[in-house]
């Protein structure tokens, strides 16, 4: 594929196959810990849990209401029982429940021993002790049976998972108090140039403030990483080898951003090829056609373009499923859906192209999608009013408005 906007006639790699080529250079980490459920949300389970207890390990009532025994019913027509105790959510009925008898019960409450049904509160008619049920009334309702959940011995939860919030109560529910899982993942982040300037500083002519750093910094907020903001380094052959095979000694992967177009800066090229394995590729996306990949020693390295939205679609496209792959995640495609562009977007064929755009849900729930505004690599403001990348394809020459697109939202809560 070559690029029609670029003098260099060398072929591009597609996406697809960039991806393909880091899945099959990467290794998940190796390496386990012990945390408590406080402690494992987010985390990768390294090691499948089962339960120990039935769940529900007691049979309870999934109403409010009153339980009884289904020989008690008076098949089709309505019938009385005596009303004899009640069973609460943590204090069960202490009696034993006879026939012609019932009691009142709270959802969760254990069922005594010969209760096989319970009927809402709303379906009765209450007369001092006497509780009159309707006809017909069912059987065998609103019981939760032992192990109707889960069955002792039972796997909770299969390995890899990155554990959720539900996840948490599942286990919980199962009395489960600390489980393995995968270690985090170490990464080293850095920005390059001599141009760029810390907040707090006055800028200079020439000079720019980093925002790299902060995108990287959010991007890598995650339970399962270890991130490390180890600063700018200029534009200094030393300097910079002297940086990674530091930081290459201590980290699992090291992102940097900034140089990693093939002759923009000759000695960053030639500083990692020296102290590494690294592959200079143009990617067949924009933004973000520069990228470098390869390994310093054991760490992984990713060169990201130096432009902040390039930075962050190269992250979200190729970086953050390999991150995903070290940390032991099961692979999973990212959420693409078709959404009618209310936008008309220009778009040079060439390049998959990832646009910035705003999703929505009409009252008819149609998904619409407009552009975001301008979608140049150095705006930030046109990624941060977004809520998803509208996908063209590389040999899309633009949209009409009204034309139907596919989006992929940054967000499963758009």
């Amino acid at each position: 594929m070559i690029d029609p906007c670029s003098l260099d006639t060398n072929p591009l790699l597609s996406l697809q196959e960039a991806l393909s080529r880091i899945k099959a250079a990467l290794r998940p980490v190796a390496g386990f810990e012990k945390v408590t459920l406080k402690s494992a949300l987010g985390r990768v389970l390294a090691q499948p849990v089962y339960s120990s207890v039935n769940i529900p390990h007691e049979r309870n009532a999934s109403m409010d209401g009153y339980a009884l025994a289904a020989g008690d019913i008076t098949p089709n027509q309505p019938f009385s029982l005596h009303l004899t105790g009640t069973s609460w959510a943590g204090r069960p009925f202490q009696g034993q429940l006879q026939p012609s008898q019932c009691i009142r019960i709270f959802t969760g409450a254990v069922l005594p021993e010969r209760a096989d049904t319970v009927v809402m509160q709303e379906h009765i008619r209450a007369d001092g002790q006497t509780i009159h049920f309707p006809a017909p009334t069912r059987p065998y309702q609103n019981v939760r049976e032992i192990g109707e959940e889960l069955q002792q011995g039972a796997c909770l939860i299969s390995s890899p998972k990155k554990l959720a919030a539900a996840d948490l109560g599942l286990l919980a529910s199962a009395g489960v108090y600390e489980i393995t899982v995968k270690r985090r993942l170490n990464i080293a982040f850095f920005s390059t140039g001599d141009e760029l300037a810390s907040i707090g500083q006055a800028l200079e002519s020439g000079k720019i403030y980093d925002s790299n750093r902060y995108i990287l910094n959010g991007l890598l907020a995650d339970p399962g990483y270890n991130m490390a903001d180890k600063g700018v380094i200029a534009d200094d052959r030393d300097k910079l080898e002297e940086s990674l095979i530091e930081a290459a000694k201590n980290y699992d992967v090291i992102i940097t951003t900034g140089g990693a177009s093939v002759g923009e800066a000759d000695f960053v090229k030639d500083v990692l090829a020296s102290c590494g394995q690294i592959n200079f590729w143009k990617i067949a996306m924009k933004p973000g056609k520069p990228l470098a990949f390869g390994k310093i020693g054991d760490c992984y390295f990713f060169g990201l373009p130096g432009n902040p939205v390039a930075v962050i679609a190269t992250f979200d496209q190729l970086v953050k499923p390999a991150l995903k792959q070290l940390a032991g995640e099961p692979f999973t495609k990212p959420l693409r859906l078709t959404a009618i562009c209310t936008s008309s977007l220009k778009k040079a064929p060439g390049r998959q192209e990832f646009q910035r755009g705003m999703l929505a849900q009409n009252d008819a729930g149609e998904l619409l999608v407009a552009s975001s505004g301008k979608q140049g690599s150095h705006l930030l403001g046109s990624i941060s009013r977004a809520n998803c990348y509208i996908i063209l394809p590389a040999d899309c020459t633009g949209i009409e408005a009204g034309e139907q697109v596919i989006v992929e939202p940054f967000s499963l809560f758009v």
